[in-house]
């Protein structure tokens, strides 16, 4: 079973991306809904006997979280020594799973795959990227963003240029979704040697539809 890590800088389109994986049948596991669970399960007691106050109605409030931590780099270590290890043995539960049901390819969604030095679990990299003014619109448009704080979220990212540099495989989200899913398409075929149908507008594979 190969595992592809799939990564990219905010607003590159890296979660449309893994949809796309998802509708050719392909498993995928999303390392920031895992984080998403864990705010609301195992991580709760964790998070508010190490930062008290951050947890609301039985859930890790996310915005005082991030107050908790900010600029902080030992308090953000604390959080990740607590977070990391639990998002690592979902990953762990996942790929057991997939390799039990003979699946080729699973794909493990890991948006700071670099940055968190995660590399060497995986054995194949994408990385989605696209033009920075496309990048930088995309983001703007998000509620609440500001240029300050998108460049203090890219002050944190490796640079898209060392990311392409370092991957196996790039997808340029920019070109359209249509060309992204052709590319999806691409990628599964050299690492399965089965190509997916694709259908302008959707994907097909194993059965499932868009």
């Amino acid at each position: 079973m190969i595992r592809l890590g799939l990564t990219g800088s905010i607003g590159m389109g890296k979660s449309a991306t893994a949809q796309m994986f998802a509708d050719f049948g392909v498993p995928v596991h999303d390392a920031d809904k895992t984080v998403h669970d864990l705010y609301r399960g195992k991580a709760v007691h964790l998070i508010e006997a190490a930062f008290p106050g951050t947890v609301d109605d039985g859930e890790v409030d996310r915005t005082k979280l991030s107050a908790a931590v900010l600029g902080d780099a030992a308090k953000l270590a604390s959080l990740e020594s607590i977070v990391h290890p639990l998002v690592q043995e979902a990953e762990r539960r996942f790929l057991e799973e997939h390799e039990r049901r003979g699946a080729p390819l699973v794909v493990l969604d890991i948006p700071l795959l670099f940055e968190v030095k995660a590399t060497d679990r995986v054995d194949r990299i994408l990385v989605v990227s696209a033009p920075e003014a496309v990048q930088r619109e995309r983001v703007m448009a998000r509620p609440g963003m500001t240029a300050q704080k998108l460049d203090a979220i890219l002050a944190k990212q490796m640079p898209d240029a060392e990311k392409r540099r370092r991957a196996d495989f790039i997808i340029d989200t920019s070109l359209g979704f249509d060309h992204a899913r052709h590319a999806v398409a691409d990628v599964i075929t050299a690492l399965t040697g089965q190509r997916p149908q694709v259908s302008e507008g959707g994907a097909t594979g194993d059965g499932k539809a868009d």
